[in-house]
């Protein structure tokens, strides 16, 4: 492994943590509920999701757009069930699904 990659790696785990643990440790109770470190705390957890949504399908995008049915099939189930019902679970139950079931039919 390269230094620069454990250094990477390091920072990312060291950040990844803070983020983490600091807000259970970190009085906010007295804050401005409609400050700036509330808006952005509140912020961080769609943006963290968001980041995961792109590092997991990142690599399903193929190069023909002919095989991304599978994959087009599980983000419209997902985005339509949470649009629909408004539940994370409900979306993330129904888009694996739907992936697995176009999947299986390709």
């Amino acid at each position: 492994m390269s230094p620069d990659l454990l250094i990477l790696v390091l920072i990312v785990g060291v950040f990844t943590w803070a983020f983490r643990f600091l807000p259970t440790r970190l009085d906010l109770s007295k804050l401005h509920p409609e400050g700036q470190v509330m808006w952005f705390l509140a912020a961080m957890g769609p943006a963290a999701i968001a980041t995961l949504v792109v590092a997991s399908i990142w690599p399903l995008i193929p190069a023909r757009m002919a095989e991304m049915g599978p994959l087009a099939a599980g983000v419209l189930a997902l985005a339509g069930v949470f649009w629909w019902r408004r539940s994370v679970v409900a979306a993330t139950l129904a888009g694996s699904l739907a992936y697995g079931l176009a999947f299986a039919l390709a």
